[in-house]
């Protein structure tokens, strides 16, 4: 299931924090600030949707993720590379590595991870 870009937004703001009440996500955001209902409504279809949870302290809700950021991203990834690469990562890491601006201490340091991942996968 995939978050809208306001719902995503809010989720950055819940995951810097890791909990927070309605105080702080409101606070989080920059001028102007998103209307209290607004943020309430996109946290109800974020609990909905079982990405955000909650604890109750009187009529007050400290809410937490249910997703951690890195899962979140490898899900979009994975369905990228699924859904424009033909289910390939190394067409994904070719037209990466391509079609970015990438500078060269910045492709050394990917060639470092796969690298490191070669030695791991490595009877």
């Amino acid at each position: 299931m995939k978050l809208s870009s306001s719902e995503e937004t809010l989720m950055q703001h819940l995951w810097g924090r890791e909990r927070a009440f309605m105080k702080d996500l409101l606070d989080a955001y920059p001028a102007p600030k998103p209307a209290a209902t607004t943020v309430a409504t996109l946290l109800k279809r974020m609990a909905d949707k079982g990405f955000v949870g909650y604890r109750e302290f009187g009529n007050s809700r400290e809410y937490y993720p249910l997703v951690t950021r890195q899962a979140y991203f490898a899900t979009h990834v994975n369905g990228l590379i699924k859904n424009f690469f033909n289910n390939s990562a190394a067409q994904f890491a070719s037209f990466f590595t391509t079609e970015t601006d990438l500078s060269a201490d910045e492709l050394e340091a990917l060639k470092k991870i796969v690298d490191e991942q070669l030695q791991k996968k490595k009877p």
